[in-house]
């Protein structure tokens, strides 16, 4: 999982937190300078979010599919959540907002105040929830990262043994074939030296046989 993108997150979370803090206190604002220096505030927050969440998105965008699914699912509840802050916003700043705004709080008086309250406790602690939820995917995903790439690592180092092996098993196959090689030479020079051995030894018999024979034949008819 992005630590990137986890930065961002934390970032518009509190930021988020923020602008629903002002903008609801600047509906209360009486005088109208304060109240449109809380409106300038209000807008460059308002930007800063646009630009945290296309961050976000670029960021979840350049992630693996499994990942990217997840962040892009969170962050469409974050763009949803800044749009109905601007809503609000927009509806505040109306012309008609500070008529709205003096007749409720003349209706209401410090119920308001609580009502505000409340409503800024709650963006927070959903804010602060869907950080951790998004902190615990994060951890999920990235443990499930490593055991992939852990078994990934097992299963080439398994194939680089299976190679050795067979690379050491050719090479063992390749000496037999030079040592039957080796010997077939061998047998072929022994079988040719017997050969004209054989015919050495019978022209020597067949010498023998002719001198016994002519000494034989010469003592026979001379006695």
């Amino acid at each position: 999982m992005s630590e990137v993108f986890e930065g961002y997150e934390r970032q518009y979370c509190e930021l988020s937190a923020n602008l629903s803090r002002k903008s609801n206190s600047a509906a209360l604002l009486p005088d109208h300078e304060q109240k449109k220096q809380r409106f300038s505030e209000i807008k460059v927050g308002l930007d800063d979010a646009d630009a945290l969440i296309r961050k976000m998105d670029l960021e979840a965008r350049s992630l693996q599919p499994s990942v990217k699914a997840v962040l892009l699912a969170k962050l469409r509840e974050y763009k949803s959540d800044l749009n109905n802050l601007k809503r609000e916003i927009k509806r505040i700043t109306s012309p008609d907002a500070n008529q709205a705004a003096r007749e409720e709080l003349l209706e209401s008086g410090m119920a308001d105040v609580h009502a505000v309250s409340s409503d800024q406790r709650e963006r927070m602690t959903m804010s602060v929830e869907r950080l951790n939820q998004s902190s615990d995917r994060i951890t999920e995903s990235r443990r499930t990262i490593l055991e992939t790439e852990e078994l990934g690592v097992s299963i080439l180092q398994d194939l680089h043994q299976q190679r050795e092996t067979l690379l050491h098993s050719h090479q063992k196959l390749h000496g037999v074939d030079d040592a039957i090689d080796k010997s077939k030479r061998v047998l072929t020079a022994m079988s040719r030296r017997m050969t004209k051995h054989k015919w050495i030894i019978g022209s020597v018999i067949g010498a023998l046989i002719v001198a016994i024979l002519f000494i034989l034949y010469f003592k026979f008819f001379h006695h």
